[in-house]
């Protein structure tokens, strides 16, 4: 048995597709067919999927909602594992939120705050998964989720299920142990606190307002496209480096908010990968500092 079949047997044909273009998952909104793009709907279905891919040999990468992530124009040679919206549910239980890891974080927001749950209004606008977001410690407007994680429901290299308390999990600025380790993280618990719904809403309304006005969100972009480097502003050294509005192909560094990169017209992804490494270049030239890349980058370019 070949591993398409393999995987139509653990996943259902539904939920295995071929040749799948990863335009249509990333929200820069290019990418050229993943072999296999694959769907799993509960976490039985993750371990015996990964298990197959693991024992045929075949390279595998996981998303989420694409929000972090440049694939090549020639697609990804493996298979393409997403846990997103067929995994996403959501439960509050007190102060507590237990949420699977294709939940969007604006979603977990929202529903916080109509349960009148304060502390998770900085992930409201961050356009990424849970999934994502504890892998990378994500974090905005002064909040991370460091400060708000119990514990992960994980999913080791080795294939056994573990649950990872916050204080484990070596969360530090874009990074954590999962990063490291190859641990799949399947779920998270949160901890947030008692709040009035109305100043809840008010607070995600005002940065909503912030990013509304400073960021290019009318275009195809990852978000912030570097990681801040110690002591400086991304987007500041780009913009003091004359690189406002500057552009490879369809891409271009956004002339409103110079941190991020976006697909301003039909743009490849080789123009993204090219104009940030231009970037990069030219700001080390300037001022002897390295901007890294917060995107991830796979596939054949």
């Amino acid at each position: 048995m070949d591993l398409y079949q393999e995987l139509c047997r653990i996943l259902g044909e539904d939920n295995v597709l071929k040749d799948e273009p990863m335009s249509r998952h990333t929200t820069f909104r290019v990418g050229g067919p993943a072999d296999l793009f694959v769907t799993p709907e509960e976490e039985g279905q993750v371990k015996k999927a990964l298990a197959a891919i693991r024992a045929a040999g075949v390279p595998f990468y996981i998303v989420g909602n694409g929000s972090n992530l440049l694939v090549g124009d020639q697609g990804y040679r493996g298979v393409i594992l997403q846990i997103y919206q067929k995994m996403n549910r959501i439960q509050i239980r007190d102060s507590v939120i237990h949420a699977q890891a294709g939940a969007l974080l604006s979603k977990i927001a929202a529903e916080a705050q109509a349960g009148a749950l304060s502390g998770f209004e900085f992930a409201s606008g961050i356009p990424g998964t849970l999934g994502g977001a504890v892998m990378m410690n994500a974090g905005a407007y002064g909040g991370e989720m460091k400060q708000v994680l119990i514990e992960a429901r994980v999913l080791s290299a080795e294939g056994a299920f573990e649950d990872v308390l916050a204080e484990d999990m070596e969360l530090g600025y874009r990074t954590s142990v999962f990063s490291r380790n190859k641990g799949l993280v399947l779920g998270a618990s949160i901890h947030l606190e008692p709040g009035e719904p109305e100043k809840i809403r008010e607070r995600m309304e005002e940065l909503k307002a912030q990013r509304t006005s400073k960021q290019p969100l009318e275009y195809p972009s990852a978000g912030s496209t570097f990681k801040r480097p110690e002591g400086y502003f991304a987007g500041k050294l780009i913009q003091d480096a004359g690189l406002r509005g500057f552009q490879v192909g369809g891409a271009q560094v956004s002339e409103k908010h110079c941190g991020f990169v976006i697909n301003k017209d039909r743009a490849s992804a080789k123009d993204i990968r090219s104009l940030m490494e231009q970037v990069s270049e030219k700001v080390y030239a300037q001022f002897g500092v390295r901007l890294e890349p917060e995107v991830k980058m796979i596939g054949e370019f």
